[in-house]
């Protein structure tokens, strides 16, 4: 497998996997979510591995999200976004999010997705769906309300605020919060313990947890057909060209 946007190392039975389009804030085009869930399968196959981590390259950001720049008129053509959030969700083994800056947009929904969120204290957390006129209509916020609770949930996402790293620790969208310098270390700590327990209590224990939830994946399916539909009208495109021209959009037209 061919690696451009993704970097992807196996040691010491971890596989860290890290979104390397740092100029762009690790946002993620259809090749990236690809490479992604190309990743995610070889390490789920791969019986030297016990533990993976998802994280960002440089210490800016985790993810942004989808590349608004990527985003054509019928929304982010070929880019299979269900695959990922599936492939994460569905592997027998835990996953780490390793959250060292922005984690933002369809970004935060791969954080949240993640079985566990190890964040520096720089790191800032956000949804801005219905600023850019896009939405995740499954696990990003059916699941982020089992998170963090209904009304904290939608406040994430009808307000798209951003939030500290402590702010995130308090409402429980993260495990635990570590100064940037030592984030790596915390993560290695946090991998060394789950590789000392047995991983087929482990394997057994995501399968119970997700099988509460497990009915949002036909909700995401429904919604993401919906969102398709959505991303060619004018009042989403509004929301992205808003964006790439770096003013605010104006929706108001499209009040129902």
């Amino acid at each position: 497998m061919e690696l451009t946007d993704v970097l992807y190392e196996k040691r010491d039975g971890t596989a860290w996997i890290t979104i390397n389009r740092p100029e762009r804030r690790n946002a993620f085009r259809a090749r990236t979510v690809s490479e992604l869930t190309g990743c995610f399968r070889d390490a789920w196959h791969d019986r030297d591995v016990g533990v993976v981590v998802l994280t960002g390259a440089g210490d800016k950001a985790f993810c942004s999200g989808g590349d608004q720049k990527e985003r054509a008129t019928s929304g982010y053509e070929e880019m299979d976004v269900t695959a990922l959030h599936t492939v994460i969700r569905n592997i027998p083994k835990p996953v780490i999010a390793m959250v060292n800056g922005f984690a933002i947009g369809g970004g935060h929904v791969l954080h949240v997705l993640c079985d566990l969120s190890v964040a520096a204290d720089s790191a800032i957390f956000g949804q801005t769906g219905p600023r850019v006129g896009s939405v995740d209509p499954g696990f990003g916020t059916a699941y982020l309300a089992r998170v963090v609770g209904e009304k904290k949930a939608r406040e994430i996402w009808y307000l798209c605020r951003q939030y500290s790293a402590a702010e995130a620790q308090a409402m429980g969208l993260v495990n635990k919060v570590v100064p940037a310098a030592e984030l790596r270390r915390e993560v290695e700590h946090w991998c060394t313990e789950l590789l000392a327990k047995s991983p087929t209590a482990l394997k057994l224990a995501k399968a119970s947890f997700n099988a509460d939830t497990d009915h949002i994946h036909g909700i995401g399916g429904l919604g993401f057909a919906a969102l398709e539909l959505y991303y060619g009208t004018e009042e989403a495109q509004e929301g992205a060209r808003a964006f790439n021209e770096k003013r605010a959009p104006d929706f108001r037209k499209h009040v129902k």
